[in-house]
């Protein structure tokens, strides 16, 4: 399997490896089959430049490869977010706060990764540039046909789980980092999301966009979240037996496949034998957000705001499936704008008194397994009823993988998924979460938890 981050650097460090070494592992990994339709541009001669140049083993990224999701602005390039209608657009000035931060830091970006387009989407899957397949960060390649990565940052976690990239920068507006995160057996963080600028990237939600990234391990996840908003992460050597933490049973236990039902009772049972404390609580509160978003949520209103003009110009380019849930934000009126951001505040502050003396709760993160790409597969016109049969499909699978993670989004909260599944299972990941700017805790308790696993 691929090194994570940590220990390619402390080997970097005891000479016992170079960067240009390792840049030529990770291109290999990304011109093999396994990363197939996993970047939209790829950037590998720069990149191995980027590694060769002296003093960047200094750094904290050490000339290590990174990838970038379509959709954050790199200077020079396009920003097409995975669509056709912006395959043209005008180079960026500049590179986005995240990219820019990730180069100081001594990054080498080996390409722009695929997405869904428009960052629309919690399956992955993309009819203009392809699909690229589910790959197990944790094991290794998946038997049997292929799966959906999840999305949208689709490209970004494959990238990551191949060991074609150390980090996957990537976006999460309603569970875009840590659902890949859970479908490719991999860590994904998703931030408070004021903690880090994004600036420099096309927009989904400008309420609940999240800039952050997916790593192999929770180490990793920790020092790249720590270059990502320019701060320190406060550790702590607590136990896991010095956390209070609570399972939310309600709708995040809702028809767990028996696959995820499994792999989350064996990591409780684990956790608690290491001495974890978890209680288990209702939080009835989680039912309201239905009624709540009842009018099509942030993301509808504030992506067709965005995408108006567009849609006005090139609406028949658009994926149908993405283009069916921007325009329904054409139908929110203002007054239900204002009604829901003052509903959201009143249910964080409701939330937050509910769970104010955990310090982080465990979930699935996602209530499936991840299913067939061809199951979910775009529409192609040969069979009006297959097309029909895919499309139902897809969306019943969209709201599953997006129900758990979106939570944690309305709450401006932060989490962290990792992989829970054992050899020979297909990947499920476990999700440690809380309200607003208490990143430093979860991630404090995601390492724990990471290093009681590996035991197992």
């Amino acid at each position: 399997m691929p090194k994570d981050l940590d220990t390619t650097r402390r080997m970097l460090q005891a000479g016992q490896t170079s960067s240009p070494a390792e840049m030529g592992r990770a291109l290999a990994a990304a011109r093999s089959a396994a990363c197939a339709q996993v970047f939209s541009r790829t950037l590998f001669d720069e990149a191995l430049a980027c590694a060769a140049r002296p003093g960047l083993e200094q750094l904290p990224l050490a000339g290590l490869a990174v990838s970038v999701k379509d959709l954050f602005d790199i200077q020079g390039q396009p920003t097409p977010a995975g669509s056709l209608v912006l395959a043209d657009a005008p180079p960026a000035p500049c590179d986005s706060p995240a990219v820019a931060r990730l180069r100081a830091a001594g990054a080498a970006i080996v390409g722009r990764t695929n997405m869904v387009e428009f960052a629309f989407s919690g399956v992955g899957t993309n009819p203009h540039h392809g699909t690229p397949a589910a790959w197990d960060g944790r094991f290794g390649a998946l038997s049997g046909p292929a799966r959906v990565p999840g999305g949208s940052s689709s490209g970004a976690a494959v990238s990551v789980a191949t060991g074609a990239a150390f980090i996957g920068l990537g976006s999460d507006t309603g569970g875009s980092i840590r659902i890949p995160a859970a479908l490719c057996g991999i860590v994904g963080f998703k931030n408070t999301a004021r903690l880090v600028p994004t600036t420099g990237a096309v927009p989904l939600s400008t309420t609940l966009d999240t800039a952050c990234a997916l790593t192999r391990t929770v180490r990793d996840a920790v020092l790249t979240h720590e270059i990502l908003a320019a701060r320190r992460v406060t550790r702590s050597p607590a136990p896991l037996s010095a956390w209070r933490l609570a399972v939310p049973t309600r709708t995040f236990l809702d028809g767990l496949e028996p696959a995820v039902a499994s792999a989350f009772e064996r990591t409780l049972a684990a956790l608690r034998q290491a001495g974890a404390r978890i209680d288990t609580i209702d939080l009835p509160q989680v039912a309201a957000l239905a009624g709540i978003q009842a009018t099509g949520g942030f993301s509808a209103a504030e992506s067709y705001a965005w995408h108006r003009p567009l849609l006005a110009r090139d609406a028949r380019r658009y994926d149908p499936r993405v283009r069916t849930r921007i325009e329904r934000g054409a139908a929110m009126a203002a007054y239900e704008y204002i009604d829901l951001l003052q509903a959201r505040q009143r249910w964080i502050a409701s939330v937050e008194a509910a769970i104010d003396g955990y310090d982080a709760l465990l979930s699935p993160t996602v209530p499936i397994v991840a299913p067939t790409l061809a199951s979910v597969a775009p529409a192609d016109g040969r069979d009006a009823a297959q097309d029909a049969a895919r499309d139902a499909e897809f969306f019943r699978v969209n709201g599953l993988l997006l129900r758990n993670t979106s939570i944690v989004n309305m709450l401006d909260g932060c989490a962290l998924s990792l992989p829970c599944h054992g050899a020979g299972e297909l990947p499920v990941g476990l999700m440690v979460w809380h309200a607003a700017l208490h990143d430093d805790a979860v991630l404090n308790i995601g390492l724990r938890i990471e290093e009681t696993l590996q035991k197992q």
